[in-house]
């Protein structure tokens, strides 16, 4: 199992843990670094002023860790409690930038207070304390620019990405075997039409926003949205195992179910996707200059598209090809599915084999 893997499945598994090691371990570093910087202008300071110091390495690392510690805690938390709440999700960058910062100033000067009680033996006058201050303060609102950056990499890519990308891991095209399903809203045009643009961009917006709920229980990352439509993919090892791949399109008709008075109150319509599973080799790399990303290229993704243009001839929601399911094993017997035979696609050349899967074993729950 690869890093991202672990990242994935550790953040699916402890979410509150991913969100207090990842602002626990940034900080402790960074006030490391920075007791480090300061311990060596104070040495500095020491041979041309021949004032000895005092305090040494070991006192500052102690208060760069207790420091670090406290205020990852209090961030962690903090990222944690408001990425649960639907009206956070739907601030613009800008507010959320600017609300963070308040959050960030704010524990700055209480945990920095807590500090300088914890100092209050050095006799430190008021003007080093206020230089020593703006310091700290400059420095971690920097670092927390730093940290919010890493996280919306993180949003964008998924948990366990961004190291890949830095080492330069999708710089040149890799093959990968991976499976892909591609979800389309069921009667887009008609509910368009109904709710009228403004209000069906919304209907998308909180559509999306409820699939990318059941995206980590499954080990999925979304490739790209395309208008209604939003492309999910997962590692051949991670989607089949325990059926991830299946039981997250049931995971997500059970959220909407879940959901349902707050689409038909707002929208008069509850959501509906019809969707395909198809798996095989791609090349991954990674592309653009003005706006990078990771993108799939290969026959996979085409047949999978294809076969998810066909549920409305078959009036099924959940199509899956049979390449894909024979691939399952012992685990095929888990989903109640029905054989749709031999098709062809559009611009395929051969026919491919295709089932519906109409649902899971009743001893299977999909969340």
């Amino acid at each position: 199992m690869d890093y991202t893997s672990l990242a994935r499945r550790f953040t699916s598994r402890f979410p509150l843990l991913s969100y207090l090691g990842t602002q626990i371990n940034f900080w402790i570093i960074s006030n490391i670094f920075l007791g480090s910087i300061l311990h060596l202008q104070a040495l500095s300071l020491e041979e041309t002023s021949h004032i000895k110091t005092l305090v040494s390495y070991g006192q500052i690392a102690r208060v760069a860790i207790m420091l670090g510690f406290l205020y990852g805690i209090a961030l962690g938390l903090t990222d944690w409690y408001l990425d649960k709440r639907r009206f956070y999700k739907r601030l613009s960058m800008g507010k959320i930038i600017l609300f963070k910062t308040v959050v960030s100033v704010s524990l700055i000067f209480l945990i920095l207070i807590l500090i300088r009680g914890a100092f209050w033996r050095l006799s430190m006058s008021h003007k080093a304390w206020s230089y020593l201050f703006y310091i700290m303060l400059l420095y971690y609102l920097a670092m927390t620019m730093v940290i919010n950056f890493i996280n919306q990499v993180n949003k964008k890519y998924g948990p366990g990405v961004l190291v890949p990308l830095l080492l330069g891991k999708y710089r040149n095209p890799r093959e990968e075997e991976r499976i892909f399903m591609f979800m389309d809203l069921q009667s887009s045009t008609a509910i368009a039409e109904q709710l009228g643009h403004l209000k069906y961009s919304a209907f998308i917006r909180d559509s999306f926003m409820d699939i990318n709920q059941v995206l980590l229980p499954f080990n999925a990352d979304v490739y790209q949205y395309v208008g209604d439509e939003i492309v999910v993919t997962w590692r051949i090892d991670e989607g089949l195992k325990d059926l991830s791949c299946v039981r997250f399109f049931f995971g997500c008709e059970y959220r909407f179910f879940e959901r349902m008075d707050y689409y038909l109150s707002n929208y008069g319509v509850q959501p509906r996707f019809k969707a395909a599973l198809h798996m095989g080799k791609v090349m991954a790399v990674e592309i653009g200059e003005v706006k990078r990303d990771i993108a799939y290229h290969g026959d996979t993704l085409n047949t999978a598209s294809r076969i998810q243009s066909v549920c409305n001839d078959y009036n099924k929601l959940l199509l899956i090809s049979t390449y894909m399911l024979e691939a399952m094993g012992e685990q095929r017997a888990l989903l109640r599915t029905t054989p749709l035979g031999m098709i062809r696609l559009k611009g395929k050349a051969a026919e491919v084999g295709i089932a519906s899967i109409e649902g899971l074993d009743n001893q299977t729950s999909p969340v």
